[in-house]
């Protein structure tokens, strides 16, 4: 047992139960009813979902409003599963570099291809700026082909090592606290309160990554459109 333990894939009788941890936040999200007066639960649901379609779609093209299901639905998918990682006993996969790799490759390909379907010379155009002097022409497109490549690689490794960090300074924390209890009690007592701090900062955090995720995907998508 180890600091990383805590991020490998928990197993019931030698099954990976990361599947469990992916499909649980899907079920927690209550259905829409078709009846007229809905419940608290319904209609804050249902008032987050339209206030943050509509923010994540005012900067976008028309064409680009076709993602609106997709990202929505992945904004809502990270939210709750980096949430639901914070209590006890649970495990979240989206610490995993897979799944955000798995997640991040797929979607940014599908804004590139778009791109070169739509507006195939425009695309190309991001590559080498007008007016670059003829010997720096090579080395501009080489820089822009790596940066066009690292975009997939740099969601997944943002989200990864923010919900990494943070899982890890909780960890060592509440270690702590435990540890110095029986050496002083109010040295306990205030890393407790840090302890408390830090794990408001972490919910802040987890929210906020799932949002630059979906953010950042819409930027290359309004790149493309």
């Amino acid at each position: 047992m180890d600091l990383f333990s805590q991020f490998a894939s928990t197993t019931l009788l030698g099954t990976p139960l990361i599947l469990v941890a992916l499909l649980a936040p899907w079920l927690l999200i209550p259905t829409p009813s078709t009846q007229w007066v809905n419940n608290r639960l319904l209609t804050s649901q249902n008032w987050f979902l339209a206030l943050f379609t509509k923010q994540l779609l005012l900067p976008l093209n028309a064409p680009a409003h076709k993602w609106a299901f997709l990202l929505t639905s992945l904004m809502i998918f990270l939210l709750s599963t980096n949430l639901l990682g914070l209590l006890p006993y649970t495990f979240t996969p989206t610490t995993q570099l897979s799944i955000n790799l798995g997640l991040a490759i797929p979607l940014w390909l599908a804004t590139v291809l778009v791109g070169f379907r739509n507006q195939f010379s425009h695309s190309l155009a991001h590559f080498l700026p007008e007016g670059t002097p003829t010997p720096l022409i090579p080395v501009l497109i080489l820089i822009e082909t790596i940066s066009l490549f690292i975009r997939p690689l740099a969601l997944g490794v943002r989200l990864t090592a923010n919900l990494t960090a943070g899982h890890l300074l909780i960890h060592l924390i509440s270690s702590a606290v435990s540890t110095i209890f029986f050496l002083s009690i109010t040295a306990s007592l205030l890393t407790f309160v840090v302890l408390m701090l830090l794990t408001i900062l972490e919910i802040a955090v987890a929210m906020i990554q799932a949002y630059v995720f979906v953010l950042l995907l819409s930027l290359y998508l309004q790149e493309n459109t």
